[in-house]
């Protein structure tokens, strides 16, 4: 028999599947618990927006339809919001498409593609699926080493991807700290600032009162996309849908390696009702940051060390090895996120979830450790 293995290209041969938070099903099957609650993959607790969910099942009756292969309204509503031009904007499939989109535009065997240890593992997986080199400096604090990270450019750079906030570590950078980053990286290099919990991010009650929007540097660096997502505050993550804003000659490159109608008709019409919807995630922000405040002082309570986060999730430090006590909160029906493969192996990232999975996931937590 052929082996089609062998026969895949050689990047792709050496990577393994992204491990997904376990279902809520799963777990709830193979351990034989019941209302198990899954802090495992940065899910708002809310779900989506009244409004996102009346729009979706409106558009259901028209799913026989294409749907609109631009985007046009949803791209109106971002420009308008965002204070842009519609021809800035891409859709993705989430925003890891816009992710996987420079990468098979402006990278090859022969490039290097730059991020921080610790960072995001979409980075590794598709920087290793288009053959090229991967070039991790050290973090500093947890965090995106800026210094480190311009230092290591060379000729063969293409792109940088820099978090922020940092998933799975929490940590964010200053408007000042970025802007002199992006002054130093070369035009020629694609800097890829993704802002997955920007709307977490936000909020000075997670103390992250410094952190920047990245679009306002978008005229200033035409070698800068900021990429975002609905997955997260807006409770779209299953839907899949994200964008990324970049200078119009950058888009419309990206733009001719998007997949036609990569964002289904139901993402669409979600995403739209979702933007109009401040009430709804105010509401969500504000949960959120009660709930990173109640889960520091369970951990400070139990004398575990946390990463503050500006996201929403907290990394906290077990100190030692976490994989046992994450199959132990399993069988509590508590379903979290070991960062083994991020190098942090004593480390359990904890989405923030309800105040009743927030003292659920902490009274799990106090037993498995007693």
């Amino acid at each position: 028999m052929t082996d089609f293995l062998k026969l895949a290209l050689a990047g792709v041969q050496g990577l393994a599947p992204y491990p997904p938070g376990k279902p809520i099903e799963e777990v709830e099957r193979e351990y034989g618990v019941k209302n198990a609650a899954k802090l495992a993959s940065n899910e708002n607790p809310l779900g989506p927006s009244p409004k996102a969910i009346e729009a979706m099942q409106t558009a259901v009756k028209d799913v026989w339809l294409y749907p609109d292969g631009n985007g046009f309204n949803l791209k109106s509503r971002l420009a308008s919001k965002l204070g842009v031009a519609m021809d800035m904007i891409t859709l993705g499939n989430g925003s890891s498409d816009i992710l996987q989109f420079v990468m098979q535009a402006y990278v090859d065997k022969d490039s290097e593609v730059i991020f921080s240890q610790h960072s995001f593992a979409i980075y590794p997986i598709l920087t290793q699926m288009m053959g090229a080199t991967a070039v991790v400096p050290p973090a500093k604090e947890w965090g995106n080493d800026l210094d480190a990270i311009a230092a290591s450019v060379t000729e063969c750079t293409r792109v940088i991807f820099i978090a922020n906030p940092n998933n799975p570590t929490g940590t964010w950078l200053t408007g000042p700290e970025l802007e002199t980053f992006l002054a130093k990286v070369p035009e020629r290099v694609i800097v890829v600032l993704d802002e997955a919990y920007f709307e977490y991010a936000i909020a000075p009650e997670t103390g992250a009162d410094a952190y920047p929007d990245g679009m306002l540097w978008i005229d200033k660096y035409p070698n800068l996309i900021v990429s975002r997502t609905f997955s997260k505050v807006y409770g779209l993550a299953g839907v899949r849908i994200g964008y990324g804003v970049c200078n119009a000659q950058l888009a419309d490159v990206l733009n001719r390696v998007r997949p036609p109608f990569n964002v289904n008709s139901i993402a669409l019409v979600g995403a739209e009702a979702a933007l109009d919807d401040s009430e709804h995630v105010n509401k969500s922000v504000h949960i959120n940051a009660a709930g990173l405040k109640r889960l520091y002082a369970g951990f400070e309570e139990m004398g575990l060390a946390f990463i503050p986060s500006a996201g929403n999730f907290v990394a906290v430090d077990l100190a030692q090895t976490a994989a046992p006590f994450y199959e132990a909160l399993l069988r509590e029906g508590v379903i979290v996120r070991p960062v083994a493969n991020y190098q942090m192996p004593t480390y359990l990232r904890i989405t923030v979830g309800s105040e009743e999975q927030n003292t659920k996931v902490l009274a799990a937590l106090k037993k498995v450790l007693a």
